[in-house]
């Protein structure tokens, strides 16, 4: 029989402290992906229609290149965010939350750093 009160019991087992981080960096990167979106949106409009040597030169230009690629970072830091929040919520099982939770993580380096190399390879030239 054990002598601990129910409180000694569950601590150390609540919560991680980092509920609140979550949720301010996922609300920072919506507030940040509103410019971004529209500002994208406007840019792909801009360019329909538009010769494949135009459109090749606005996005090799260092300005449309920054803009892509910081509208790459928040968008898929807030799609991290958002799919880690629904797998937590919703797997069940702790091999496959953790399998996942990986995937994500994995998913997200990977289609950063495609984005990165195709911004280096329209800005710089190849």
């Amino acid at each position: 029989m054990s002598m601990r009160t129910p409180l000694g019991k569950v601590r150390g087992l609540g919560s991680a402290k980092e509920g609140t981080e979550h949720f301010w960096r996922q609300r920072l990167t919506a507030v940040a992906n509103i410019p971004l979106v529209i500002i994208g949106l406007w840019l792909v409009i801009s360019l329909v229609g538009a010769p494949y040597s135009e459109v090749r030169a606005t996005l090799a230009s260092p300005l449309v290149a920054i803009f892509i690629a910081l509208f790459s970072i928040s968008v898929l830091y807030h799609m991290h965010l958002g799919m880690q929040v629904v797998i937590e919520d919703y797997v069940h099982g702790e091999l496959r939350k953790v399998l996942l939770i990986m995937l994500n993580t994995f998913f997200v380096f990977f289609s950063g750093a495609l984005v990165a190399f195709a911004v280096f390879k329209l800005a710089f030239g190849g």
